[in-house]
């Protein structure tokens, strides 16, 4: 039967990423994060990007001047992109230099990133290394310690921090989310870089040797520009390290409206990705046999997890109704492999409580995603910077009532 075909050829599929995710999930146990033998130091320049972000730009360039670092060591950079609020107002008051910018055609994070690496050479000629934060971002104290301890390394020109949550304990969708993050921007992160000696960008929390921005500027300007410069990095010989003890946290949404706005642009621009980079990733490991690239086109390609969960449901269910025999073996295997994945993100991140009780309404995400794909598959993408809406004017108009 076609139907039986279908089945067995999607088991057989989804054996791919079930694999990827063992393989990486024991990697990442025997992850170490390369150490200096000494912290010069350096001269960091804070780069924040920010479209109307006056309700918690203030917090964020505050939560850096609060960094443990020497005060002459770091300067924080905000770039006030197209703004219509008082953004640039608020965050030269609070410390930061300012870099005004209006453009109504070339709009978006990676074009404004390009427009100040560009065109402002002189403001951070004498930086060693330029962090790129977001404008909802609270650092911890050492985060720039870590930064410059990890760029003070001669071997390292890129390296991207843990991105966290900063409010796990506020609903099941930020709780959930810190448990993806947890796996997707740490266990991975470390899995990989025992795998294939590099990781990716995440956007936010990323560093780099500024000779290396100087050279490149910010060439990557789609909704996905991290993972985009990522791979135009890696095809230049140029890997990214980790530091899992650089740590930043964003604020996640708790309102159904503002998180499927947020994970729709998300995760289109990757599916847009994937379709863009695949070709390419794999053409270059099979022309120099490097596995790197072959990890680089997995990491890519393995589905969110919970579109994985959907495609697992689904498969065991027909293989419960329509096969026989030893069909339903491979699917209590993904079952089984998807948990210790899972646990073992909470695990090596000592995620809170708060976060392991949620994880039981991992059903509820899971059903809550299923409209957010098809609207993905029928609407048409864009790749224009809209900003995810925040819920602080929320919360301080609610207690103006």
């Amino acid at each position: 039967m076609m139907a039986e075909l279908i089945l067995k050829s999607l088991i057989i599929l989804l054996a791919l990423p079930a694999g990827y995710l063992l393989v990486s999930t024991v990697a990442a146990y025997l992850f170490k994060k390369e150490v200096s033998a000494k912290n010069r130091f350096l001269n960091i320049g804070v780069l924040i990007p920010a479209h109307n972000e006056e309700d918690g730009i203030v917090r964020t360039v505050e939560g850096i001047l609060a960094c443990d670092y020497p005060a002459n060591r770091f300067e924080v950079y905000v770039i006030a992109d197209n703004c219509s609020d008082d953004t640039a107002g608020k965050a030269k008051n609070a410390g930061a230099r300012v870099f005004e910018r209006f453009d109504s055609i070339n709009r978006g994070k990676g074009q404004a990133l390009d427009w100040f690496l560009k065109n402002s050479k002189e403001s951070y000629r004498n930086t060693d290394a330029i962090t790129i934060i977001d404008a909802d971002v609270s650092p911890d104290k050492n985060f720039l310690g870590e930064i410059s301890s990890s760029l003070s390394q001669p071997d390292i020109q890129a390296v991207q921090a843990y991105n966290g949550v900063s409010n796990p304990d506020a609903g099941w969708r930020p709780a959930i989310i810190d448990a993806a993050f947890n796996v997707f921007n740490h266990l991975r992160m470390a899995g990989s870089i025992s795998l294939s000696g590099t990781s990716v960008l995440k956007g936010n929390g990323m560093a780099f040797r500024t000779s290396l921005l100087q050279r490149y500027g910010w060439p990557c300007h789609s909704i996905v520009e991290d993972m985009e410069f990522t791979l135009r990095l890696l095809q230049d010989g140029i890997s990214v390290q980790y530091n899992p003890d650089a740590i930043v946290r964003s604020e996640m949404v708790t309102s159904g409206k503002n998180a499927s706005s947020q994970r729709t642009r998300w995760e289109s621009g990757r599916f847009k990705l994937v379709q863009k980079m695949a070709g390419p990733l794999l053409n270059l490991f099979l022309k120099t046999k490097d596995t790197c690239y072959l990890y680089a086109l997995a990491e890519l390609a393995t589905p969110p997890l919970s579109l994985l969960v959907m495609l697992i449901t689904l498969a065991t269910a027909g293989s419960l109704l329509m096969l026989k025999g030893a069909w339903i073996i491979p699917v209590c295997c993904f079952w089984l492999i998807l948990i210790f994945y899972v646990v073992s993100g909470q695990i090596q991140r000592r995620a809170p409580l708060s976060t392991w009780l949620y994880l039981a309404s991992a059903p509820l995400y899971v059903l809550w995603k299923i409209p957010l794909y098809a609207t993905m598959a029928l609407q048409k993408k864009s790749t224009v910077w809209i900003r995810t809406a925040r819920e602080l004017k929320d919360r301080k108009n609610n207690n103006k009532k």
